[in-house]
């Protein structure tokens, strides 16, 4: 009884936003206040518990948007100034070769846009490119749809990631070399599964080569970043790494050209120019131990919390919340890079007469709803795991499940991000669970958690909110439905891919 009712919020979260096509927003308010009913009716969980709760879920609510809104503030930097759509122009004179600039700009393009952005940008940025070069309006959304999922979880700047430590505690030394893993070998069969999007087999058979020598650049470069401490900007260096990469091997596979003409190289310099601000940023403050001593040590805020226990029993003990460096954090890294990135693009005067208006509404307007969502799903699951209701799930899961959970782990983070939207909002919701029943059942904590943010990443790009928007931009409205059928098969096998990984890994070690 008590994992039915521990698992109504979640199941409520579910049937709201697949069932009823409710948005994360509203989804997550009424799940938050389901698992608040719960735990105050079924759980034992008091006045000044939830009290404490509450804290601890306004400090990781913080932690995580911190990072998606001085994220997306940067993107809009960019794309104000015109550089993103500078970026996307210059690809496509790489090369003719259809299946070839699927790779480029369906899949490395796509990868660095979300190391970037995130938050739908890919498709919505590159569907519209592979319209005007010829591709199916369908084969224009699978592709970039494919070729950005495996750089979610480090994309948008860490965002996922981010998540996924404020909800488990964990640091990232332990979860992202595994996480970075498994995404990365998962990076080598995204790209086959865009060459057979864009030409089916017999693109495969051609393409074998650079898919092969994309997915080993981009997945070691995301690999190494992230498990030297730059995992808030992997998949931005993966994504680059992956561009640079794909102009010898475009050249290679130039098809017949059709537009000659060379781009401008001062214009794209100065459209990356943002981005390298962002780089050289990063790596100051993380590979400079002053720089960082300094920064760090400016405004920290943590909150020490008391032990706190149900009626039922359940103890949580004492110890400190999440804890926020405010200068040295992802989010005010990015901030920095954010605003030295409007003083160049002004100074080289790419914007228009209210530029800074229409950037900063652009933000506010793009990330509030899914700020609510997040603070929502925070906020339940925090709640459910301080009134006992994950410990109750994970023991369910646990006695279930038995040795094969570590093959289910990664659908229990697809089914998160498939019916929440989002990477971070799964990490949010079942990070704490599937911790917890890795626990219980004695298995690596870190690698469990690493099939959660893999699986997803992988999955998050099937979200029906997801393929709305980017069937919107390729000409699809009303189509959904083909973009989601053609996706399901894909998806599925990467998180398959994941789900033996795990197992494997598990068994093995």
């Amino acid at each position: 009884m008590t994992f039915i009712l521990a698992f109504i919020p979640i199941a409520l979260i579910l049937i709201l936003m697949v069932g009823l096509r409710w948005g994360a927003a509203r989804a997550g308010g009424a799940g938050y206040l389901t698992a608040l009913l719960i735990a105050l009716t079924a759980f034992g969980a008091g006045p000044r518990l939830l009290a404490y709760a509450h804290a601890k879920a306004t400090l990781l609510t913080v932690d995580v948007l911190m990072i998606i809104w001085a994220a997306f503030l940067l993107y809009r930097v960019a794309d104000e100034a015109g550089a993103i759509d500078t970026i996307g122009r210059a690809l496509p004179r790489l090369t003719a070769d259809r299946g070839m600039q699927a790779l480029v700009i369906g899949w490395a393009f796509a990868s660095f846009l979300q190391g970037v952005g995130g938050f739908g940008v890919p498709v919505a940025v590159i569907a519209p490119i592979l319209v005007g070069l010829g591709f199916t309006p369908l084969a224009a959304v699978v592709i970039p749809s494919l070729g950005h999922g495996w750089a979610v979880t480090f994309g948008s700047l860490g965002s996922s990631f981010q998540a996924l430590m404020a909800a488990t505690g964990f640091d990232w030394q332990v979860l992202a070399p595994p996480a970075a893993t498994m995404l990365g070998i998962s990076a080598l069969a995204v790209g086959f599964l865009v060459a057979h999007a864009a030409g089916g087999w017999e693109a495969v058979r051609r393409l074998a080569g650079p898919s092969l020598i994309l997915g080993v650049v981009m997945g070691l470069v995301q690999y190494f970043a992230a498990s030297a401490g730059l995992w808030n900007i992997a998949a931005f260096l993966a994504g680059l790494a992956g561009l640079i990469v794909s102009i010898p091997l475009a050249q290679r596979y130039r098809g017949v050209r059709t537009e000659e003409g060379a781009f401008e190289a001062r214009t794209l310099a100065i459209a990356m120019s943002g981005y390298a601000i962002l780089v050289a940023i990063t790596l100051g403050v993380q590979l400079i131990p002053a720089v960082r001593a300094f920064l760090g040590g400016l405004v920290v805020i943590q909150v020490e919390f008391p032990e706190l226990a149900t009626g039922l029993g359940f103890v949580t003990p004492a110890g400190a919340g999440r804890t926020i460096r405010l200068f040295s954090h992802a989010g005010a890294i990015l901030t920095y890079a954010s605003i030295l990135a409007y003083l160049i693009y002004r100074r080289a005067g790419l914007y228009k007469p209210g530029a800074a208006g229409r950037i900063v509404d652009g933000t506010v307007r793009r990330v509030m709803s899914s700020s609510v969502s997040i603070a929502s799903m925070v906020a339940m699951a925090v709640i459910m795991e301080n009134a006992g209701m994950t410990d109750a799930l994970a023991r369910g899961l646990a006695e279930g499940m038995g040795s094969v959970y570590p093959l289910v782990a990664p659908w229990i983070g697809a089914l998160g991000a498939f019916m929440t939207g989002s990477n971070t909002n799964s990490n949010v919701v079942f990070g704490a669970l599937q911790l917890r029943t890795a626990q219980l059942l004695g298995l690596s904590a870190a690698l469990i958690l690493a099939a959660q943010t893999a699986g997803a990443a992988l999955a998050s790009v099937i979200a029906p909110t997801k393929v709305v928007v980017g069937a919107s931009t390729a000409g699809m409205a009303g189509k959904e439905g083909d973009v989601l059928r053609k996706m399901l098969l894909y998806t599925g096998t990467l998180v398959l891919l994941v789900s033996v990984m795990t197992a494997a890994a598990i068994w093995i070690l």
